[in-house]
């Protein structure tokens, strides 16, 4: 596998002009081509990459997924994520890809800089790719705007150059929340098969005491049943309830507990077995922080 240590690394691979600042560049789509070579099978950087993209000729492959991008689409990827891209069987190797914008920054540019830290907030940076973000004509503007003004300021480097750039890189990373935010509403039909889908495995898991032979379920088991990445299914879920993937497979959980506790006889070590529970005192502690009651003081309270 193909690692890309440096912009300029990259840059060199496509044939393109080597990066102005050896640690942010963009690149229009237009001046990519798709090159013959096995580096593109498999293949990994140790940068951020955000593309906007339209018309794309390639398939690409980021995580378990493949998606063919249509216009406006937006993709996040996070240094070291492994890719690929699959030229289509109609078309040839070196020609334009598509049309759009390829931002890439380097870790090293977001040193001493609060985004340094707060960009592990962006939770779509390890989104599937089939979970990319779709712009409107109206927001598309927005991101192509800032991805000049990005590339205009590198032109001119003085003290002034990262602050101003790492300003439009926090814009930018705010309008992406805003804009998912919105396509999370905006697909209501998709996303209200999503929540039933979702409550309909939760459900299963519990009544089928699936933890007896599974353990505890978890959003990553979850999410592969749905075909998702795990913080794609919490934030969509989220916007949808107020509640994150986690907090719906603990409310079901406790719920079931309650259940176990005052419709039977078992003893607690025996429903935190059922529930999937290796420790009781793992069950316990998860109990009273949700209740403010341990389970034999719930159970009792029932008596």
């Amino acid at each position: 596998m193909k690692v890309f240590d440096s912009l300029s690394d990259f840059h060199r691979l496509l044939s393109i002009s080597p990066p102005l600042h050896p640690l942010v560049s963009v690149v229009k789509v237009s001046e990519l081509h798709t090159i013959s070579s096995d580096i593109w099978k498999k293949f990994t950087t140790n940068f951020y990459t955000i593309s906007l993209k339209n018309n794309i000729q390639s398939k690409i492959k980021y995580g378990q997924n493949y998606y063919d991008f249509d216009n406006g689409t937006m993709t996040f990827i996070a240094p070291k994520q492994i890719q690929s891209v699959e030229v289509q069987a109609a078309n040839s190797f070196d020609e334009t890809i598509g049309t759009g914008y390829v931002l890439m920054f380097h870790p090293d540019f977001l040193r001493k800089h609060p985004l340094a830290s707060a960009i592990n907030n962006y939770t779509f940076f390890s989104y599937e790719v089939n979970e990319a973000l779709h712009l409107s004509e109206k927001e598309e503007n927005s991101v192509i705007a800032i991805f000049k003004k990005i590339e205009e300021e590198y032109h001119h480097i003085d003290r002034h150059t990262q602050s101003v750039i790492l300003s439009q890189i926090d814009l930018l990373l705010n309008y992406s929340n805003r804009f998912y935010e919105r396509q999370f509403i905006t697909r209501k039909a998709i996303n209200d098969d999503l929540l039933t889908r979702t409550e309909r495995l939760i459900n299963q898991h519990f009544d089928n005491e699936s933890g007896l032979h599974k353990g505890i379920l978890t959003v990553e088991h979850l999410a592969s049943e749905l075909n998702l990445s795990a913080n794609y299914l919490s934030d969509a879920l989220r916007s949808l309830t107020g509640q994150s993937a986690q907090q719906h497979i603990q409310e079901k959980l406790i719920a079931k507990a309650k259940e176990y506790l005052t419709t039977t006889n078992l003893l607690v070590s025996e429903i935190a077995n059922n529930l999937g529970f290796q420790r009781t005192q793992s069950f316990n502690k998860l109990f009273k922080n949700k209740t403010a009651m341990s389970p034999l003081e719930f159970r009792q309270s029932f008596n």
